[in-house]
């Protein structure tokens, strides 16, 4: 593809694309870097995501900025990827950085924590409410520049072997859950367990593991996690969405030209908006098809979503009075969600609860006229 298409169809870029890169053209020397993913290469959203990113480097630069690729396996496994980067085995990754969170509870704020915020409430903390510089001076400790990336917007809550019928159904449960949702769980006295991406079709299909959660309806799909467990959960609470990263190494970083680190902030910026909108598009159509073929869509009993809230607040004073990277990264992610979704619920859930009940009811009608 070459450069100026790429740049024109990358919406996200195109503003910075167009100011920097006649310069980045002209200037600046040949890196050659390489990015391992955690994700599998055939879901091609947040795979994909990796790929944006890597093309919009080059094209800012004119092809002097060039990063390769590589899926899990390929040099590092998945959920080591955050070891090679600090090793410089690799120069960045790209990752949902809550897999980390067992070296360090902070890292999953670069992702998602359990009843935490939605993707545009992510992106307001992250912009405009100092979410990048303190989740920064967090990461640059250990040696690692973090770039937004992505973002899956709001995931399901998991897929089930059995149904949940309340409380009693968790008791003993393996479930396969990512960061610090799975201390939620293990609270309420199922087994979390962590496990990649690629291997959950099988350790579901063997009864390894009894439920897992992913990411949503399309990528879900592509594991075939429908094919092997047939009660799919809402909501993700644990999950109102999940920034995906690119996690560089600081003196890879600090090594590098002022416009090159640009490039990589531009690219960032437009590898997030392709990814959000890529899962807008495509999990409605895939939750469709899912449901036509059988699975059976469940919502959470609300005695398990208030036994859940109440122990995450346990989990947050323990971690804020034992941590205090996670105590300053926690008082800026929460500072101002309280004021944000109150005003989300006045104007925008109003109209969507309209529009909602407006669509059901055309729907009817038109089932009526059939």
């Amino acid at each position: 593809m070459k450069r100026r298409s790429f740049i024109t169809k990358t919406a996200a870029g195109t503003v910075a694309a167009a100011a920097v890169a006649p310069a980045l053209a002209q200037s600046g020397p040949a890196v050659r870097w390489r990015m391992a993913s955690s994700f599998p290469k055939n879901l091609d959203t947040v795979y994909g995501g990796g790929e944006v990113f890597v093309k919009t480097v080059s094209a800012l630069t004119g092809g002097k900025f060039q990063i390769s690729l590589h899926g899990p396996g390929e040099i590092v496994p998945g959920l080591q990827v955050l070891d090679a980067v600090q090793a410089n085995t690799v120069e960045c990754c790209h990752t949902a950085p809550y897999y980390f969170f067992g070296k360090d509870p902070t890292w999953a704020f670069g992702s998602i924590v359990p009843f935490g915020r939605t993707t545009r409430q992510y992106n307001v903390w992250w912009y405009h409410g100092g979410g990048k510089e303190v989740f920064n001076e967090f990461s640059r400790k250990h040696g690692i520049v973090s770039i937004l990336a992505g973002n899956t917007n709001m995931q399901m809550g998991g897929w089930f072997r059995e149904e949940v019928k309340g409380l009693d159904s968790l008791k003993g449960l393996k479930f396969r859950i990512a960061g610090l949702g799975g201390q939620i769980f293990a609270k309420l006295g199922a087994v979390p367990q962590q496990i990649a991406g690629g291997d959950l079709y099988p350790a579901l299909e063997k009864g390894t593991i009894d439920a897992a959660e992913w990411v949503g309806p399309y990528d879900d799909e592509k594991l075939g996690l429908n094919k092997v467990a047939k009660f799919y959960y809402y909501p993700g609470f644990f999950e109102g969405c999940a920034g995906v990263h690119a996690q560089v190494n600081l003196k890879a970083w600090e090594a590098l030209p002022d416009d090159f680190k640009a490039a990589l902030d531009a690219a960032g910026d437009t590898a997030a908006m392709d990814m959000i909108s890529k899962y807008d598009a495509r999990n409605p159509v895939a939750i469709k098809r899912l449901v036509a073929t059988g699975t059976q869509l469940r919502a959470y009993p609300r005695p398990v979503l208030e036994a859940a809230y109440k122990e995450m607040q346990g989990i947050y004073d323990q971690l804020k009075a034992s941590n205090a990277d996670f105590k300053k990264v926690y008082d800026s992610y929460f500072a101002s969600l309280a004021d944000e979704i109150a005003y989300s619920r006045v104007n925008e859930g109003s109209y969507d609860a309209f529009m909602g009940a407006q669509m059901q009811a055309q729907q009817k009608a038109g089932g009526a006229k059939k």
